[in-house]
């Protein structure tokens, strides 16, 4: 008698080990696709920030465009 419902809990949780097997599996392929796209959109942010620092004018004047400092 305490057969039957040993085996039925067994089958219950095996079951569920395998389903969260096969979640477990899904959420690893999802994060490491958002990991590379996070990697991805790291690369063009810092391509980006050069572009913007390259583009950017320069606080510090050209030599040529220096006015020679005051002979004493």
């Amino acid at each position: 008698m305490q057969q039957l419902p040993f085996k039925k809990r067994l089958e219950e949780l095996e079951s569920r080990l395998a389903f969260q097997e096969h979640t477990i599996e899904a959420l690893n392929q999802t994060v490491t696709q958002h990991e590379l796209e996070m990697a991805r959109m790291r690369e063009q942010m810092r391509l980006v920030v050069e572009k913007l620092k390259s583009a950017a004018p320069s606080m510090v004047a050209h030599q040529s465009e220096e006015t020679p400092p005051p002979h004493y």
